[in-house]
């Protein structure tokens, strides 16, 4: 890992005896449960060994700078003008972590801010969020160091929404503060339950491949699927009292089957069915099954693929293409789909046949994967004592 604070005096010329304050966030890794309903979300995910640090230091000044190591890049601001700007990018993430305790009356100045880390943009990994979590960390430690977790992340989440003008769900944050090394965790995002299991196939490595298709229209897209979501528990609750489709069975969906749209049905039976692969890939990891979580893998896969409908091509032939080699236990698309990226947990001794296939790959596609290796690691957590 960089030096961060050394980075951090070079740039904004401070002295050896100031003060620095550090923090380091985690990236995560969503292996199911990451297309949902908002706030009724049930994951398997983990915290993995890529991090982003955040550096800062009070000025003198009311100014607000901010250095990315690296991409070489800076930007400013100020208190009086603490709010989203697209053109500063990755500082927003600082500005978010800025604008809760700037909410809540901190005496809050001038501040310099220095992100270094190797969490890769833009893969599924939530670099963002690694960067609004260490920034609220740094900010908490120098305003307000009593302030609990739990109401850091609460305060987080409304932030976000506030700044970036849209809901943000708190299982990243949630991932990233109760990571743990070379463990999975399955976390309820309505309870804000979690369950730490103890990864059974460590021998075997992750790895994530960019299927570098552009993501265009994303967002659009994911809209309409929740709106979906919404239409199917409202027509449900009609019949049968809930609130979210946790509460309703594929018998209570199969029961509208005249009644209800089509593409409805599909989004609501992807996540009840998801739901169930969880439980599934839970109980294979407390029994070592690894026959049994690769099925809840490809299962997860096919249902985002014929169901949710958020796959693509490219994807799908990444996650076939492992399915069909020995030594891999299992694959599925990560992220918001569309393209994006599929991670692979496979046997040391198998990486090379299947990196093989990527010349396949280029001759279909027209482009080459990057990849991508990561485990399951710890938490956030500060740096600087």
């Amino acid at each position: 890992m960089t030096d961060t604070a050394y980075l951090h005096r070079k740039e904004f010329e401070i002295d050896e005896g100031e003060r620095i304050i550090i923090a380091e966030a985690p990236g995560r890794l969503h292996f199911l449960g990451d297309h949902g309903e908002t706030d009724h979300g049930i994951f398997l995910t983990c915290g993995v060994d890529r991090t982003i640090r955040v550096a800062a230091s009070p000025r003198k000044d009311t100014s607000l700078r901010f250095f990315s190591a690296e991409m070489q890049e800076r930007k400013r601001s100020s208190l009086a003008n603490l709010r989203f700007k697209r053109e500063d990018r990755w500082a927003n993430y600082c500005k978010t972590a800025l604008y809760i305790f700037a909410s809540l009356g901190c005496p809050i100045k001038g501040m310099n801010f220095t992100i270094s880390g190797d969490v890769p943009r833009n893969i599924s990994l939530a670099s963002s969020s690694a960067i609004e979590l260490a920034s609220a960390l740094v900010m908490r430690r120098i305003f307000m160091p009593s302030m609990s977790d739990k109401d850091l992340l609460n305060h987080l989440v409304a932030a976000h929404a506030d700044f970036f003008n849209g809901k943000n769900q708190i299982i990243d944050y949630l991932a990233m503060m109760n990571a743990k090394k070379d463990h999975f965790l399955i976390i309820d995002e309505e309870t804000l339950n979690i369950v730490k299991i103890k990864n059974p196939f460590s021998k075997n490595k992750i790895l994530i491949f960019d299927s570098r298709v552009p993501l265009i229209d994303v967002d659009h897209e994911l809209m309409l699927r929740a709106k979906d979501l919404k239409t199917g528990v409202k027509v449900l609750s009609g019949k049968k009292k809930g609130k979210s489709l946790k509460d309703f069975s594929q018998d209570d969906l199969d029961e509208l089957m005249g009644s209800l749209n089509e593409d409805v049905r599909r989004r609501c039976l992807f996540v009840m069915q998801e739901r169930e692969l969880i439980k599934t890939a839970t109980e294979a990891l407390l029994t070592e099954d690894k026959e049994m979580f690769a099925k809840s893998l490809y299962h997860s896969h096919e249902g985002l693929r014929d169901l949710f409908e958020v796959s693509c091509p490219e994807t799908d032939w990444l996650v076939k293409r492992a399915a069909e080699q020995s030594g891999v236990l299992g694959s599925r698309m990560t992220g918001k789909g569309f393209g994006g990226c599929v991670y692979i947990i496979i046997q040391n001794n198998s990486i090379e046949e299947y990196e093989k296939r990527m010349d396949d790959y280029e001759r279909i596609f027209g482009f080459r994967p990057v990849v991508y290796e990561v485990k399951p690691a710890g938490n956030a957590k500060m740096i600087s004592k």
